[in-house]
């Protein structure tokens, strides 16, 4: 929910705080450190999922525990996360359209005036869209993708490829997650 007071300023609470939320996860399990954009992946990545899995609006600090399996499970390796993405922003822009708001919805004929979108969504919307369009040269997780399938089984930290953030993200949070 949004904090406003007399048609102020929004504040775009929820997404804050799944931010802040993916933060503490992050900081706790101590994985990487907190000032590089690897970090920022997964915090992004973490608060993208927490955000777009609170369906009910309703994300409280009770329920944060209850949430881990869930957000473990929409993290986990080989889940959908890019496609169940998408389909929450679906779903979301036609709530905010069922609501009256959202993006390149006029108040009125002739007004010239576009409400202004949830604040929560905007901030979302951006996060994906650096998650997306961002790459990062990375330890390559996957070689038989990044066609190194002759490479033997394990993990050769020095084979580096440029990376979706969000197929950084993922693993980064979903570890986090388990050490919590």
């Amino acid at each position: 929910m949004n904090g406003t007071s007399d048609g102020g300023l929004a504040v775009p609470m929820a997404w804050l705080y799944a931010e802040y939320i993916a933060d503490e996860l992050l900081r706790t399990g101590r994985l990487i450190p907190v000032s590089t954009l690897e970090f920022r992946a997964g915090r992004d990545t973490l608060a993208l999922t927490i955000y777009l899995s609170d369906a009910a609006g309703e994300l409280s600090g009770i329920r944060v525990v209850s949430q881990l399996d869930e957000w473990m499970s929409l993290t986990a390796y080989g889940h959908p996360w890019r496609d169940w993405v998408h389909t929450r922003f679906l779903a979301l822009g036609e709530e905010a359209l069922e609501r009256g708001g959202g993006p390149g919805i006029g108040s009125g004929p002739g007004s010239g005036e576009e409400p202004a979108e949830d604040p929560d969504l905007e901030l979302a919307r951006a996060a994906w869209r650096w998650l997306d369009h961002t790459e990062l040269f990375a330890t390559n997780l996957d070689p038989g993708r990044h066609g190194h399938a002759d490479t033997p089984p394990g993990l050769d930290e020095n084979a580096r490829v440029w990376t979706p953030a969000w197929q950084l993200g993922l693993p980064l949070g979903h570890l986090a997650m388990h050490l919590f």
